[in-house]
């Protein structure tokens, strides 16, 4: 274990924590849950004040969706907001997953806001009151001034969301490069007493929001520190914008708890200042020796009634109720997208043809396309509860599709999602330059085509994003080794040997357990425990599966080329398959290769194929494919 070095001030951070309280049932490395952690900060805070130095407790959102402790409840996070609220957060903001749904929003202003009255910040995200109609703060505070328990440092700290376009419409998402202009942030950066600057963000650690937010800081204060506390991207990172200036990641759904230290604040400029990290396995055995407890000190009261109560909803959401036995691992990343042990192999040779049929459409051809970001976690040999299918994939994914599509122009759509993004963003912008709104054409509305993918492509260099289109629709890296690690666990491509140090490196140690071994701007000694590599693979932005196509010929298993299809797919892809569809369309000219006219497809086009969620669909699916005896 690496112990941790703590500071002058020292920070505990959790992000996109998804609904995860209840820790990983399956995997013991991250098994505590969130009463073990109010147990563990409360020890930190106890040896904070002994040292007399300082302690703050930072969330970076994306609190909901993602497991059925929130997700199985009506309504959505009965249980998840007041087991949340029991953690002391000084400095907590949004993410985008609370901003989906106009329920979510709604419950975010008039619940998680008022929970963390003062300490909740919400720089550059707004709220639409369906009373009055009037755009308000999501919370009262764009940014919060406050004096440190010990050090008597003076904080100015800020919270803000990446640039966020998909958000209902009871929300306002200001982009970050506008809020940089507004008085009020001119005034924080310029007029408030700073020791230091804290920003925390539901942005990618190496996403260009932070650095236009780090730049503008940093223009107006040339000394002054500034700890950034970054999420969404699901990855462990530490970026190093200056001497003066660090970024961290702490991962996701709660596996995560990550730590950093400032030294050398209020010292006179240009005194060096000393950034330390740590991404802490939220388990048991951590917890005690980075708090200096063991099993009998470690709980606390307030702790145990917190997991009591997260043990009390599960039961009372019959969380535990198996729907099948899942004859064997199928991971998410752990193996290329196509592999056999891959949940999107499962999904492409039999739930999406199995089980998203119509049935008075089901002899009619079809290709169902899905986004890889719409499945979030993997699937364990053994029981498959009602939480596992929230688990594998928490939302409201509803099936689409536009019937009898030309299969000549339906074709093209994988491949272009998955390699021509940054071109269909531009196609976008220009489709919107020239007037084009979102009601006329709803793909003019797409900006970000990283949104169709897992969140770690948002923890990607720009230099990880080499990649060519495979015949499937896939991608193979460019000048990457697809087995070696990439954000999720690492940030640059590493062997097992490089990801430790040499310290490390001693032949009489035991066997080590696998699990992240991150690279990040410090190196590779972030993690609190030593651990092997695990492996990690690149996703394609969609996959695709066949159903119902016509045999060529009666004596061969070949399929033939339909002249039309219903084209499915999930309601969250619409715009960016109709751009796609645009896309395909213009460079054949608007003509198929019979000479026929193409149909240009807009909204108008697209009909409802299933009734509910895809997740009933698939819950189904096991239920009559895998059997419930568990060996």
């Amino acid at each position: 274990m690496r112990p941790l070095q703590w500071g002058q001030i020292n920070f505990l951070h959790t992000t996109d924590t998804h609904g995860w309280h209840a820790g990983h049932l399956q995997e013991s490395q991250y098994s505590a849950d969130w009463g073990d952690y109010i147990s563990f900060a409360d020890h930190m805070r106890q040896r904070a004040d002994k040292e007399g130095v300082d302690l703050l407790l930072v969330d970076t959102g994306d609190r909901v969706e993602g497991n059925g402790l929130y997700d199985a409840s009506t309504p959505k996070g009965q249980y998840t907001y007041d087991i949340f609220r029991q953690q002391d957060i000084d400095i907590i903001c949004s993410g985008n997953h609370e901003l989906y749904q106009a329920d979510t929003a709604d419950r975010e202003h008039h619940q998680t806001v008022p929970n963390f009255a003062g300490h909740y910040l919400a720089s550059n995200l707004d709220y639409i009151d369906p009373k009055t109609g009037k755009q308000v703060p999501m919370s009262e505070q764009r940014y919060r001034t406050f004096q440190t328990k010990h050090q008597k440092l003076n904080i100015v700290a800020f919270g803000f969301l990446f640039n966020f376009t998909a958000n209902a419409a009871n929300s306002v998402v200001q982009p970050v490069q506008k809020t940089m202009q507004e008085p009020w942030f001119k005034h924080a950066i310029t007029n408030e007493p700073a020791d230091l600057f804290v920003v925390i963000g539901h942005v990618g650690a190496r996403m260009g929001e932070l650095r236009v937010i780090y730049e503008a800081i940093r223009a107006a204060n040339e000394h002054t520190p500034i700890a950034i506390f970054a999420g969404h991207a699901h990855a462990r990172d530490a970026v190093r914008f200056d001497d003066r200036a660090v970024a961290i990641a702490s991962g996701r759904y709660l596996e995560t708890i990550g730590w950093m230290s400032v030294t050398g604040v209020k010292a006179e400029a240009p005194a060096p200042i000393t950034f330390a990290r740590r991404y802490i396995d939220n388990n048991l055995l951590g917890l005690y020796y980075h708090s200096g407890t063991n099993a009998t000190t470690f709980p606390t009261d307030h702790g145990l009634n917190v997991t009591a109560t997260i043990a009390a909803a599960r039961s009372d959401l019959d969380l535990e109720t198996p729907y099948g036995c899942a004859p064997q691992n199928y991971w998410l990343q752990r193996r290329p997208h196509d592999d056999p042990a891959s949940v999107f192999s499962l999904l492409r040779k039999h739930v999406l043809p199995e089980a998203i049929v119509r049935p008075d459409r089901a002899d009619v051809p079809r290709l169902v396309l899905i986004n890889t970001g719409a499945m979030r976690f993997d699937i364990f040999r053994g029981a498959f509860t009602r939480d596992t299918t929230f688990i594998v994939s928490p939302f409201i994914s509803l099936v689409r599709y536009i019937p009898d599509v030309p299969y000549a122009l339906a074709r093209q759509v994988l491949p272009i999602l998955n390699h021509f993004g940054p071109i269909l963003s531009a196609m976008a912008a220009e489709a919107r330059a020239a007037g084009v709104t979102d009601e006329s054409e709803a793909w003019a509305g797409v900006t970000d085509w990283r949104e169709m993918g897992v969140p770690e492509a948002y923890s990607l260099r720009e230099e990880d994003n080499a990649h060519i289109i495979g015949a499937d629709g896939g991608i193979k890296d460019s000048g990457h080794d697809a087995a070696q690690q990439k954000p999720l666990f690492g940030r640059r491509a590493e062997t097992a040997a490089a990801s430790r140090s040499s310290s490390d490196d001693d032949a009489s140690r035991p066997p080590l357990v696998a699990g992240y071994t991150t690279w990040d701007d410090f190196g590779f000694d972030g993690d609190d425990a030593v651990h092997e590599p695990l492996p990690h693979f690149r996703l394609p932005n969609c996959i695709q599966a066949e159903a119902s196509f016509p045999k060529a010929a009666t004596w061969t298993e070949e399929l033939a080329e339909p002249a039309t299809v219903d084209f499915v797919f999930f309601d969250f892809i619409q715009r960016f398959v109709l751009q796609a569809l645009a896309y395909a369309e213009q460079n054949a000219g608007g003509v198929a290769p019979d000479g026929t006219p193409y149909k240009h497809y807009t909204d108008a086009d697209v009909e409802a194929y299933l009734e509910n969620k895809f997740t009933d669909y698939f819950a189904d699916w096991v239920k009559r494919n895998w059997g419930d005896e568990c060996t």
